[in-house]
């Protein structure tokens, strides 16, 4: 299955990121742009891509002690950017983003450790993905309008392992599914 590990805003701080959207959706060009929805809203720690079946326990009793040695801490989303030249705008994070990097690093660790093949690893960068695009878009007006947006501040309490079921219908604009697999309170929460 395909898997990543993810922290999840809550739906007052998504609806909040919603708002937002819908104001850069009004822009000109917007149509331009695959605007993600509010279901796949979430700042992805490891990407795990497939996963095979017999791997998923180890990785999720090494995603739980990752998660209990992890306090919880305070994010907010805020301020944006772009990956690849327009090719994917994304809203970022504000607060305690060290313990989120570190949140993200004990996820790939835990991977690793699993057996899952990662690759090569990357400084995390955290991000919440708006809106893609296949070619290379000026998404600066966008950039520029969510520079002042800054989401209200909340405990992130739990780390979530999510699958990501691509889109099979061929229907332009199809947005992958995503369930949750296993969520774990951080440290002492919950």
């Amino acid at each position: 299955m395909r898997l990543f590990a993810a922290v999840l805003p809550p739906d007052d701080v998504a609806g909040e990121l919603a708002a937002q959207v819908d104001a850069l959706r009004a822009l000109a060009g917007a149509d331009r742009l695959r605007w993600t929805g509010r279901p796949g809203w979430h700042f992805t720690l490891a990407f795990y891509g497939e996963v095979d079946d017999a791997l998923v326990p180890g990785l999720s009793a090494r995603l739980e002690r990752a998660a209990h040695r992890t306090e919880p801490f305070r994010l907010a989303l805020r301020g944006g950017g772009q990956f690849g030249h327009g090719r994917a705008l994304w809203t970022g994070a504000d607060g305690d983003v060290a313990t989120l990097r570190l949140l993200a690093d004990r996820a790939e660790a835990a991977a690793r450790k699993a057996g899952v093949p990662m690759g090569e690893h990357r400084r995390y960068q955290p991000h919440l993905t708006v809106a893609r695009s296949r070619e290379a878009v000026d998404v600066r007006p966008y950039v520029r309008a969510l520079d002042a947006f800054a989401g209200r501040t909340w405990t992130v309490a739990e780390l979530t392992l999510v699958r990501s079921n691509l889109p099979r219908s061929g229907t332009p604009g199809e947005q992958p599914r995503y369930e949750t697999v296993a969520r774990w309170a951080l440290g002492g929460a919950g």
